[in-house]
C-alpha cells in the first residue's frame, strides 16, 4: 500500500514537473516566435524582406530533420532528460545571441545572424522533441499524457497575454522599442535555464538499451517503418497535411499588417489573440486528446480550415480596414484554436502509439519526414507572385481539409 502511495507521489511529482518545465519552454517561445515577433525584429532591424520567408521552415526543419540521428544516439543513453537538458541549455545561448544581435547589428548583418542562430535553436529544439516524448511516456500514465501538453500550453497562453497588453498600452514599433525586446531576450534566456534545471529533477526510470548497428547508414533503416507499419505511415500522412495550417498562419498577420499603419498595434493584437487561444482552448484539447486524440485532430483540422475559407471570403466581402483588420484577428484566434488542438491530438497519438525504443522511433522518423516535407510545402508560398494572400490561405486551408479526411483512417488507440 505504502509502495503504491509512493509510486503515486512520484507520478504526480513528475507531473507537475513537466508541466512546469513545458510551460516555461512555451513561455519562451513566445519572444521568439518565427510567425509573429521575429519577422517584426527583423523589418526594425531593416534586414531583407526575403529572410522572413524563411523564418517558419528554418524553426520548423531545423528541429525535425536531425531527428533520426539524435534517436539513434539516445538508444545508447539510460537515462534521457539530459538530453532535454542540453537542448534547453543550447537554446538559451543561442536567445543570447539573437539579443546581442538586435543590440549590436542591423540591416543584412543582423538578419544573417538571427538567421544562423535559428538555425542552432532549432536543431537544439531538435533534442528537445525527441526526448520530451519519450520521458513523458516513460514517467506519465497513458490516460494522462494529454493534460500535461494541455496545462502547459495554457498557462504560457496567460502570460502570454499579459506581455501583449503591455505591447497594446506601451509600444508603438518604432525603432527604440527594440530594446524592449532585447530585455525580454533576457528573460527568455533565463527561462530555459529554470526550465532545464526543472526538467533535471524528474525521477526517470531506465530506459532499454539498444545495442544494434551505430553505423551512419543504419541511421536510415529506420524509415523503414514507413514501409511496415500501415497505422504509422498513414499518420504521418495526416500530419504532413496539417503541415499547411501553420504555413498558413503568417500570412493572417501580414494580410493585417497591410491594412494598417500601426505595426505595433498589429503585433500586440495578434500576440494576444494567440495567447487567448491557448489559454482557453489547451485544456481542453489536453483532457479531450486523453479520450481520444484521433477525434481531436479530425475535429481541430476542419476548423482550421474554416479559418481560412472564412478568412478567404471575409478579405473579398468587406471594405472597410478597421473590420478587416478585426475579422482577420477573429479568425487568427480560431485558427491558433485549432493549431493548438492538432498540436497536442497528434502528440498524444503519437506518445501512445508505440512503448520504449519503438516510441522513441516513431517520434524520430516522423519528425524527420514531416521536415522534409516542410521544406516543400514552404515552396507553396511562392505562388504569391501570382496569387493573392487570402489566396494563398485558401490553398492551405484545401490542404488541410484533405488532412481530416486521413485522420478519418486512423484507428483509435
Amino acid at each position: 500500500m505504502r509502495h503504491k502511495k509512493g509510486q503515486k507521489s512520484a507520478d504526480n511529482a513528475n507531473t507537475l514537473k513537466l508541466v512546469v518545465s513545458q510551460f516555461l519552454i512555451n513561455l519562451g517561445d513566445v519572444l521568439i516566435n518565427p510567425k509573429v515577433t521575429l519577422p517584426w525584429l527583423l523589418q526594425s532591424l531593416g534586414a531583407p524582406l526575403y529572410l522572413l520567408g524563411w523564418l517558419v521552415p528554418i524553426r520548423e526543419s531545423g528541429s525535425l530533420l536531425p531527428q533520426i540521428a539524435i534517436a539513434h544516439f539516445m538508444y545508447k543513453i539510460k537515462i534521457r532528460k539530459w538530453v532535454w537538458v542540453l537542448g534547453s541549455i543550447i537554446q538559451s545561448l543561442c536567445v543570447v545571441v539573437i539579443g546581442s544581435t538586435a543590440l549590436l547589428f542591423e540591416g543584412a548583418s543582423a538578419g544573417w545572424i538571427i538567421i544562423v542562430a535559428l538555425v542552432l535553436f532549432s536543431v537544439a529544439r531538435g533534442l528537445n522533441s525527441v526526448a520530451s516524448k519519450d520521458v513523458l511516456g516513460k514517467t506519465v500514465a497513458k490516460d494522462r499524457r494529454g493534460r500535461v501538453t494541455g496545462w502547459s500550453a495554457s498557462a504560457s497562453g496567460m502570460i502570454t497575454i499579459v506581455i501583449a497588453v503591455y505591447m497594446l498600452l506601451f509600444f508603438d514599433g518604432d525603432r527604440e522599442n527594440v530594446n524592449f525586446y532585447v530585455w525580454a531576450i533576457v528573460i527568455a534566456t533565463l527561462i530555459w535555464l529554470l526550465a532545464a534545471l526543472i526538467y533535471s529533477s524528474v525521477q526517470e526510470p531506465l530506459s532499454q538499451i539498444d545495442d544494434k548497428e551505430t553505423s551512419f547508414f543504419a541511421v536510415f533503416k529506420e524509415l523503414s517503418l514507413l514501409k511496415t507499419d500501415v497505422v504509422f505511415r498513414e499518420f504521418v500522412i495526416a500530419r504532413s497535411l496539417f503541415l499547411c495550417a501553420a504555413l498558413g498562419a503568417p500570412y493572417y498577420v501580414l494580410i493585417a499588417q497591410q491594412k494598417s499603419d500601426n505595426a505595433g498595434f498589429v503585433l500586440g493584437l495578434f500576440i494576444l489573440v494567440s495567447g487567448l487561444a491557448s489559454l482557453l482552448s489547451s485544456p481542453f484539447w489536453g483532457l479531450f486528446s486523453d479520450y481520444s486524440s484521433r477525434k481531436v485532430m479530425l475535429i481541430a483540422s476542419l476548423l482550421s480550415s474554416l479559418s481560412g475559407i472564412a478568412l478567404f471570403f471575409s478579405i473579398k466581402l468587406l471594405s472597410d480596414t478597421s473590420c478587416v483588420i478585426w475579422s482577420v484577428a477573429i479568425l487568427y484566434f480560431v485558427l491558433s484554436v485549432a493549431h493548438q488542438g492538432v498540436r497536442i491530438g497528434r502528440k498524444t497519438y503519437l506518445v501512445n502509439l508505440g512503448d520504449g525504443n519503438k516510441r522513441t522511433r516513431y517520434v524520430s522518423v516522423s519528425n524527420t519526414i514531416i521536415g522534409i516535407v516542410l521544406l516543400g510545402m514552404s515552396s507553396i508560398s511562392l505562388l504569391s507572385y501570382a496569387v493573392s494572400l487570402e489566396g494563398l490561405v485558401l490553398i492551405f486551408s484545401l490542404i488541410t481539409v484533405v488532412g481530416g479526411f486521413m485522420v478519418i483512417r486512423l484507428p483509435e488507440i
